[in-house]
């Protein structure tokens, strides 16, 4: 699992940074969250592949977190993509997709299924869920967590030759959950295999103020990934547009145990993130001002 930060600013984009899009590599596939104007290019310099892109989230209809969809789907489309592509977002964005479908001559190669969700919704998929959150903006926003589904435990292999299993294919067996027989005994997988290992949590706030449903959805995230468009000393600024400042992200963080925090969303006015992460650091360690095209991959915690 490895996250990809296309872009880390907000508003518009800057001669700095461009507007806010973070990939997700799974895999076999991308999952993305935002995808403002100017991502398609992000994409092109980065190590993403965006014909593997299988899901977008779209945190909010703000242009600057949904407004690269149109060129992005034109290329897919330009380039053979035939698999459907699905796009996630709050209400009204199953409207805005339809309508950059209609867009002149804007054709598509392949279908584009748009879907409304509400708030505290869960959606599984075959290798992770993912969960939404209300974020505490002045347009309806949400906040997703996507969680990988369970991991099997780790095989024992002193209690296996313990038990006389030989080694090769009844090992696989039994890591795959599948009981096996030896002389006439029968031996299921609790008996070689431990607990139940926790899969990776990453969680993508978009624009927010610091809320108590986002620390509630990023409670033991493995990645945070919080707007921070201001440092401290423009609080009540960053309150009026719905968005937190560095020092509050980290106070999210920290409320949630989360194992690592990413600054997001960075105002025009600041050349790099060096003030914000000093800002962020001094109530939470682990935080880091992502960069454009930077990569973070995501460890399992065992």
């Amino acid at each position: 699992m490895k996250i990809v930060f296309l872009g880390t600013g907000g508003t518009y984009p800057s001669k700095f940074r461009n507007v806010t899009s973070v990939a997700l590599q799974l895999p076999g596939e991308v999952v993305m969250f935002d995808c403002g104007e100017g991502t398609q290019r992000q994409l092109m310099y980065s190590s993403v592949s965006f014909m593997k892109i299988s899901r977008i989230f779209i945190s909010h209809l703000h242009a600057d977190h949904f407004l690269g969809l149109p060129g992005l789907i034109q290329s897919m489309s330009l380039n053979g993509r035939e698999e459907p592509l699905n796009i996630y977002g709050p209400k009204g964005t199953s409207d805005n997709v339809r309508a950059m479908m209609n867009l002149g001559y804007f054709k598509s190669g392949f279908e584009v299924l748009a879907n409304d969700l509400d708030e505290d919704v869960e959606l599984g998929f075959s290798a992770y869920r993912v969960r939404t959150a209300r974020a505490d903006h002045t347009v309806p926003s949400l906040a997703y967590a996507l969680e990988e589904s369970p991991r099997p435990g780790k095989f024992d292999l002193k209690k296996a030759k313990r038990l006389g299993i030989p080694e090769g294919p009844m090992y696989r067996k039994l890591q795959e959950g599948k009981a096996v027989e030896i002389r006439g005994k029968k031996i299921e997988p609790g008996a070689v295999m431990g607990p139940t290992r926790q899969g990776r949590k990453i969680v993508y706030t978009g624009d927010t103020k610091p809320s108590k449903a986002i620390v509630k959805l990023a409670e033991g995230a493995d990645v945070l990934i919080h707007d921070c468009t201001l440092d401290s000393t423009h609080a009540s600024l960053a309150s009026d547009f719905g968005h937190s400042t560095a020092e509050e992200a980290a106070k999210v963080a920290k409320a949630a145990g989360v194992g690592m925090l990413f600054l997001v969303h960075f105002s025009p006015r600041y050349e790099n993130g060096e003030l914000l992460e000093k800002e962020a650091r001094g109530v939470f360690k682990n935080s880091k001002a992502a960069e454009d095209l930077a990569e973070f991959t995501v460890r399992y915690r065992d």
